[in-house]
Parts: structure tokens; C-alpha cells; sequence
């Protein structure tokens, strides 16, 4: 029995020391982490090639399963691509919270030492110059000192440099953890939305297999009673987000068929964008700029705020009853900022670009007509508005045109949806897929329904 107990013991053992030798370490997890995520982007890859050869080919029966079945797999290949991306983020988290604690650790050092040179400071400026060279017994320990109290003077001014470099690099930090945490929301709340779409085409699968029995002609009769009529699309309202509200889908495609005729990009894709921005939008137009929101302003202060208020000087509306987005709340925490103005959704510092706000010269903002490109290709005797919609789908498209998507290709369309959604250094990103995805589909949908509303 003991030596039973004995051999067990030695097993327990080893097998402590096997799980001590082979204890991933931060580096190891990194390097793991970085493999997993490029074979699964990879995949993707191909995945995508897969879903644009099938969707150039003649529409059928088998090319839509086959279509809807590659489009399945790439979204369980984005979360998988997401999951890898979430757990590298919430490293990356730790990473610079403990830097953070770091650097608040020096600034209070760095607060005390400064305290004490203070102190020092005070005490020799309390003695005038006769009594400091009264109380020396000889010139030179006279001049000692004052070379001493030239140090503490020297000593104070390198601290309070030293103080402010550390604030400094204390905001760049807190900065980039508030970016991590923002992509580590949006990356989980995409998880969420590609969860419901994979449900959503695995039961449009379901169906059609039901419903057709595996038959052609069953499947066209099929496609035919899921089309809306001309009668039923000039009914139907087209829903906008931030703040303009539903339109009739005729007046939404008008719009989107003027922005794309100054712009060069597909009115359907123009309509794709805001669609997509209306589903995607959860807490959109129900704050106010300068609201407090878990102690910090909605806004951005430094680089949206100001230009709001020049906005609403030049529309004269007032920005304290004009609704903008508000900041994420993800488990009762706050993260990022508010602030996305309209149906486009821009942001002040991005409307600027297009709207005509730049600088003054001297570190404010001012409206100029001439940089107006909105207002320029509207035609309007106005200043172009961010929640006008005529605006609003001319600052979407001409962001599209910027973007890339007046190539037309559909890989140019919804590299263009990426980057209006991720910026350009987020749009290769695979985890960044399924916006792009959304779009070109909404965008084959309604370039359909703006067929049949025009009887082609």
C-alpha cells in the first residue's frame, strides 16, 4: 500500500512537472495566438473567393445553396478569426493597465520628490542674502551653498519637466486601453450579429430545401412569391438612423441616385451603407454633446466639441437640444466617445473634412464655403447639414468615392464598406468581415428592388 501511495505521489508529481515545464509563457501565447489568427485568415480568404465566384455565376437553385453554404462557413471562420482577435486584445488590456499602474506609481514618486524640493526651496528663500553670508565663517562655504540651492533650484525644474512627461505618456496610455477595450466591445458585439446572421442563413437553407424539394422550377416559383411587387417598395420606408428617421424607399433611392451621379458610386450601395448603419446603430441620437456620461463628456472635447459648436453656429441650431450618438456602455462600463452626427453618422471631426469647417489660424474652426464639397455638388445656397438628409447620403457617398468604391468591382465596394466602417488600417482585417459582407448583400437585395421600383 505504501509503495502504491509512493508511486502515485511520483505520478502526481510528474505530472506538476510536466505542466510546470511546458507553462506557456506570455511570449509563447503571443506567438500562438498570431499563428491561429493567420490560418484562420486564410481560410477566410479563400472562403471570400469562394462566395465571389459563386455569386457571379447564373442564379440557380444549387448556386444559391452552394452560395449560402461558403457564406456560412466564412462567418464560422470570422468568429473563430474573432475569438483569436478578442483574446489578443484582452492581453493586450492587461498589458496596459499594468503600464498605467506603472506610471501612476512614478507620478506619485515623482509628486513627493517634487513636495520635498519645494520644501528645501521655501526654507532657503525664508533667509535674505545678508544673513546667509553673515552666518558663514568663511566666503567659500558661503558660495557652497550657493551652488547647493542652484542644484535644488535645477533639481525642481527637471521635476516639474519630468511630472509632465509622465501625464503625458499617462494619457497616451490610457488613450491606447480605451481604443483596446472599444475594439474588444466592437469585435464582440460583431460576434453577436454574425451568431444571428449564420442562424438567419442556415434557416433561409433550411427552407429553401424544404419549400423546393431539391427542384428547380419549385425554386424559381419559390424566388418569385419572395419578390416585392413595384406597389409594395413605393409603400415600403426606408429606415434612417441618428436622427432622420423613416423615408419612402422611392425619395431614399432618388437621393442615393443623385450622390451616386456626382460621385460615381452605385445609388444601391450609397442605400447598402445607411441601411447598415441604421441595423447596426443601438444607442444612436439620444444624447446630447456635452452630457456627462460616467464623468466624462459624450463628445470628444478636444477634437469634436469645438467643431460642433461651429456646426451649430453656422446651421444655428442649439447644441445642447441637438441629439448625436451616445458612448458605448458595455457591462455598465463606459467606452469610447459619442458624438455621430445624422444618417451618415459622422463624426464632427470627420464631417469637417466634407462640410467645410477648417481651421482659422489660430486654433478654432470656421465655416468656408469653397471647401463645402457637399454643399458644392447638392447645389444648395445653404451650408450642407449632417442631419439633412440629402446631405447626409452625399457625405456617405462621397466617403464611398474616397474610399475606393467608384471602381464598381465588388471587391472594391466592399473593401470601400470596410473602410468606411474600420478606417483604412482596420478594413484588411478579417475579424472587420462580416460589415462588409452585410453591405454587398443588402446592396444585391436592393439593387433588385430599385429594378423593380423603376419597372426594369
Amino acid at each position: 500500500m505504501r509503495n502504491g501511495f509512493a508511486l502515485l505521489t511520483l505520478a502526481a508529481l510528474l505530472m506538476l512537472s510536466v505542466d510546470f515545464v511546458y507553462a506557456e509563457t506570455a511570449e509563447e501565447r503571443k506567438a500562438r495566438l498570431e499563428l491561429e489568427l493567420q490560418n484562420v485568415e486564410r481560410q477566410i480568404l479563400k472562403q471570400q473567393v469562394l462566395v465571389e465566384d459563386t455569386t457571379r455565376e447564373r442564379q440557380s437553385l444549387e448556386r444559391d445553396v452552394a452560395l449560402l453554404d461558403a457564406e456560412i462557413e466564412k462567418a464560422r471562420l470570422g468568429i473563430k478569426a474573432r475569438n483569436v482577435a478578442i483574446a489578443q486584445l484582452g492581453d493586450q488590456i492587461v498589458d496596459k493597465e499594468g503600464v498605467i499602474v506603472e506610471l501612476n506609481d512614478r507620478l506619485d514618486k515623482q509628486r513627493q520628490s517634487l513636495a520635498q524640493l519645494i520644501r528645501k526651496t521655501q526654507e532657503i528663500d525664508d533667509y535674505s542674502l545678508a544673513e546667509v553670508i553673515l552666518g558663514k565663517e568663511k566666503f567659500s562655504e558661503f558660495f557652497e551653498d550657493l551652488e547647493s540651492f542652484q542644484s535644488i533650484k535645477s533639481s525642481l525644474n527637471e521635476s516639474v519637466h519630468l511630472l509632465k512627461e509622465i501625464r503625458i505618456d499617462t494619457k497616451e496610455q490610457r488613450d491606447a486601453l480605451e481604443d483596446k477595450q472599444l475594439s474588444e466591445a466592437e469585435m464582440k458585439r460583431l460576434q453577436e450579429v454574425e451568431k444571428k446572421e449564420i442562424e438567419v442563413q442556415e434557416a433561409k437553407k433550411e427552407e429553401i430545401l424544404t419549400v423546393t424539394r431539391g427542384q428547380e422550377s419549385e425554386y424559381k416559383q419559390l424566388l418569385e412569391s419572395q419578390q416585392k411587387t413595384a406597389s409594395q417598395l413605393r409603400a415600403a420606408l426606408f429606415d434612417l438612423s441618428g436622427g432622420g428617421g423613416a423615408i419612402p424607399f422611392p425619395e431614399a433611392v432618388g437621393l442615393a441616385e443623385f450622390a451616386g451621379g456626382q460621385t460615381g458610386v452605385a445609388p444601391a450601395l450609397v442605400l447598402a451603407i445607411l441601411e447598415q448603419e441604421s441595423a447596426y446603430g443601438s444607442n444612436i441620437g439620444s444624447c446630447v454633446y456635452d452630457d456627462i456620461v460616467q464623468g466624462r463628456a459624450v463628445m470628444k472635447p478636444d477634437r469634436d466639441q469645438p467643431v460642433f459648436i461651429e456646426i451649430a453656429k453656422i446651421l444655428g441650431f442649439d447644441p445642447r437640444s441637438q441629439q448625436v450618438s451616445c458612448p458605448w456602455i458595455r457591462s455598465g462600463e463606459r467606452l469610447g466617445w459619442g458624438g455621430a452626427m445624422g444618417p451618415s453618422q459622422f463624426i464632427p471631426s470627420t464631417w469637417a473634412m466634407y462640410g467645410g469647417i477648417v481651421r482659422d489660424g489660430s486654433g478654432g474652426w470656421v465655416y468656408e464655403k469653397g471647401s463645402d464639397m457637399i454643399r458644392s455638388r447638392t447645389g444648395k445656397a445653404s451650408p450642407s447639414n449632417p442631419f439633412n438628409n440629402q446631405d447626409a447620403f452625399m457625405a456617405t457617398a462621397l466617403l464611398m468615392r474616397d474610399n475606393g468604391a467608384a471602381a464598381g468591382t465588388y471587391a472594391a465596394e466592399r473593401l470601400a464598406a470596410l473602410r468606411y466602417f474600420a478606417g483604412w488600417g482596420g478594413a484588411s482585417n478579417p475579424v472587420n468581415a462580416p460589415y462588409g459582407d452585410g453591405v454587398m448583400k443588402r446592396k444585391a437585395r436592393l439593387e433588385n428592388e430599385i429594378r423593380i421600383l423603376r419597372g426594369g
